[in-house]
């Protein structure tokens, strides 16, 4: 979807039935195909002959059953940038196993700071591994691939693991421990453990995000609060002072509903945000400026991102499945590429 939306021509291979069109196959073609019969095994090499990269996402050694494999597409095509997702990667001794997003967290060492001192760790978004770990890894590697094809005719494999790509995502986070830390303790680093860095309940049961991390903005904070001055605040970087410091934000936050601090906060740099469910931040007033989230159908939906050049990208329709059969049919035949 992120390809397409950026302006790539991108065909989906559905499996062949039934199936209503999905958010992600937005701005797609789609043809249906049963890669085990030959007609269309046919079809889908004549695809992959024709393309600059392929992405699959089955076990490691299925897309090699089929015929389909990287020495197989690259032997039609040598510049194809063949892109694989997985969880666990196409080796190790867990490759051929299942798994899901939270399972590659975990084992990867993410899920280990989903959660406060004592909490059960808690399922974060999905994105962050399926999305952020695995599919954003591998449009990197997929562009940098199809750069390097381009301008060498050489192709490349792409093995993108949700597993390396979310333990590569922890180095921000742990390039923020406080020097000398010891050990992965959670609640111990910058982002997960200090008072300006977490999420307070407020007066009617909402939620508000702080993240002040320069002392500049500290310090504007803690003037929001009534707190600027009070000496028992004033050590933003002790974690020995944090936990007094969080009962103290905690219990500023739970004085007032939501709409007063989005008030008092809206238009400064104290860093103090609302959490917002997806329907309210579509009608929140930044959100709806830069028209982050739009209504296509009657469904709620994030715009492309980035834009380029500061200008909208519209949000093209998904496909019915198979629904661009003859028209793809008919390019691979002009090209030669069918019968």
């Amino acid at each position: 979807m992120l390809l397409a939306d950026l302006g790539a021509e991108v065909i989906t291979i559905h499996r062949p039935g039934p199936g209503a069109p999905g958010l992600l196959d937005r701005g797609k073609r789609s043809i249906a195909l049963d890669l085990k019969a030959p007609e269309d095994l046919a079809t889908a090499r004549a695809l992959v002959a024709s393309a600059e990269a392929l992405i699959e996402g089955l076990r490691p050694g299925v897309m090699e059953r089929l015929g389909l494999g990287p020495k197989d597409c690259q032997a039609l095509n040598p510049a194809l940038v063949y892109a694989r997702m997985t969880g666990w990667g196409q080796e190790g001794p867990l490759a051929p196993l299942a798994g899901h997003d939270l399972n590659y967290l975990a084992r990867a060492g993410v899920l280990w700071f989903a959660g406060l001192p004592g909490d059960v760790p808690m399922p974060p978004p999905a994105m962050v591994g399926d999305i952020g770990g695995g599919a954003m890894y591998l449009a990197v590697g997929l562009l940098a691939g199809v750069m390097r094809a381009r301008a060498t005719g050489q192709g490349t494999v792409v093995d993108a693991a949700i597993v390396d790509g979310s333990a590569h995502m922890l180095a921000l986070l742990l390039s923020l421990r406080p020097p000398g830390a010891q050990g992965f303790a959670r609640g111990s680093g910058a982002l997960d453990g200090a008072h300006w860095s977490r999420s307070y309940a407020t007066a009617d049961g909402r939620h508000v995000a702080v993240q002040a991390y320069e002392p500049k903005f500290y310090a504007l904070l803690l003037e929001g609060l009534g707190m600027a001055g009070d000496p028992a605040m004033e050590a933003q970087h002790d974690p020995a002072q944090w936990p007094a410091q969080r009962a103290r934000l905690a219990e500023a936050f739970a004085s007032q509903p939501l709409a007063h601090w989005q008030a008092l906060f809206g238009a400064s740099d104290a860093c103090v945000a609302p959490v917002l469910p997806p329907d309210e931040a579509a009608a929140d007033p930044h959100m709806a400026a830069r028209g982050t989230w739009q209504q296509v159908g009657g469904r709620l939906q994030p715009a492309p991102a980035p834009r380029f050049d500061g200008q909208r990208a519209g949000i093209a329709a998904a496909p019915a499945r198979d629904q661009h059969r003859a028209e793809i049919l008919a390019e691979l035949r002009r090209r030669g590429l069918l019968p």
